[in-house]
């Protein structure tokens, strides 16, 4: 499932980030779903005198002392925040004291000051929105753009899914966040507000950078040509059992409308932070859906192995356990990422996710390795 959308106007001291031009120089006729970007970013290196490590050598970096607080409004910390993120795939911080308003502020400004079209807000969840009841803070507050993440209300529409001692596969929950958007997400900010009295609950994310590498030339190949239709029925199916009221209107972007929550999109993507290949159309956003362009059991098939990469190869995830008021963010673009049912207890956190543009594949772009510099046989 997915998260909800903020509309922060603020004036910036950054570097503009560099739009595509035409041959002749002039600016293009873009649509507004486009990046802004015209290649990469770089790091600039205004986050190096935080602490900081790398939890594996393929995903995730900790900063165990950075309060996110403190660089809200510096434009160029932030703008290299997200160009970490989006080169780690997932960031961590602990125990942050940045409240439900500065999150939604973040939230936007890690996609506007790295090139995310101006139409592009943060979402406005169909389903986990303020008509749940759910408060976002210690005031009762009801906020369609903050999706609170509550272990009840799972347990509720989902039934043994979500428990800690459900007969499913574990591993049915990768994901990333709501693909079913024509325009989905670039960047989403998770905080623990309430961890489970007892003990588990913790978050997995899987690289879509490694998965991609880990495709022999000729299927990454194939897989570049393709696109798939990410399907999510199962909101429709809550509102039908339950009763409840969706969100059908402009969620965090103009072309994210209607209750068929059915996208087709690239099986490969491009990253424009960072200009790598990753993996995309996979995992349970696309269990409902299909690849385009090839037989019913030829999706099958491949669908089934795109998810084995993920899902089988746990040295491109890395495991994050919480503590209340943890926080992480990351590129939805370039991860999947799972929750583990493992615990009896109460669980909620607040998560912001930011629209960004639309999907693409340029095959110019480079995978993970390659602009590393990685050595090894693909």
């Amino acid at each position: 499932m997915a998260p909800p959308a903020a509309d922060v106007d603020v004036e910036s001291n950054a570097a503009v980030p560099q739009v595509k031009k035409s041959v002749d120089g002039a600016l293009p006729v873009r649509l507004s779903t486009s990046s802004k970007l015209d290649g990469p970013l770089k790091y600039s290196g205004t986050l190096d005198s935080y602490e900081q490590f790398d939890v594996t050598s393929v995903i995730g970096r900790e900063f165990p002392k950075l309060q996110l607080s403190e660089i809200l409004h510096d434009d160029a910390k932030i703008r290299d925040l997200a160009i970490l993120i989006s080169e780690r795939g997932v960031l961590f911080f602990r125990n942050q004291d940045i409240n439900i308003d500065d999150q939604k502020l973040l939230g936007q400004r890690l996609g506007e000051l790295t090139g995310k079209p101006d139409s592009s807000k943060l979402h406005r969840h169909a389903l986990s929105n303020s008509k749940r009841g759910i408060a976002v803070d210690e005031n009762g507050r009801l906020d369609d753009e903050v999706s609170v993440i509550s272990s009840e209300q799972n347990r509720k529409f989902y039934k043994d899914r979500f428990t800690a001692f459900s007969k499913n596969i574990a591993s049915s929950g990768w994901h990333a966040d709501i693909t079913f958007e024509h325009i989905p997400s670039d960047y989403a900010i998770l905080k623990i507000v309430e961890p489970p009295s007892d003990v588990g609950g913790d978050t997995l994310w899987a690289s879509g950078y490694e998965a991609y590498d880990r495709l022999s030339p000729p299927i990454q190949k194939l897989a570049e040509s393709l696109t798939v239709t990410h399907n999510q029925p199962g909101f429709v199916k809550v509102q039908n059992d339950f009763g409840e009221e969706l969100i059908a209107e402009d969620r965090g972007s103009p072309e994210n409308k209607g209750l068929d929550f059915k996208a087709e999109h690239p099986l490969i993507r491009t990253n424009p932070v960072t200009g790598w290949k990753s993996l995309f159309g996979a995992a349970a956003q696309v269990e409902a859906g299909w690849i385009n362009g090839v037989t019913e059991r030829e999706s099958e098939i491949l669908k089934r192995y795109f998810f084995q990469i993920i899902v089988e190869n746990h040295d491109l995830q890395v495991r994050f356990r919480w503590n209340k008021n943890d926080l992480a963010i990351w590129d939805n673009r370039s991860v999947f990422h799972t929750a583990t049912n493992d615990y009896v207890g109460k669980r909620q956190g607040n998560r912001v996710v930011s629209i960004g543009e639309k999907p693409y594949y340029d095959p110019n772009s480079k995978s993970r390795r390659e602009a590393l510099g990685l050595v090894g046989e693909k």
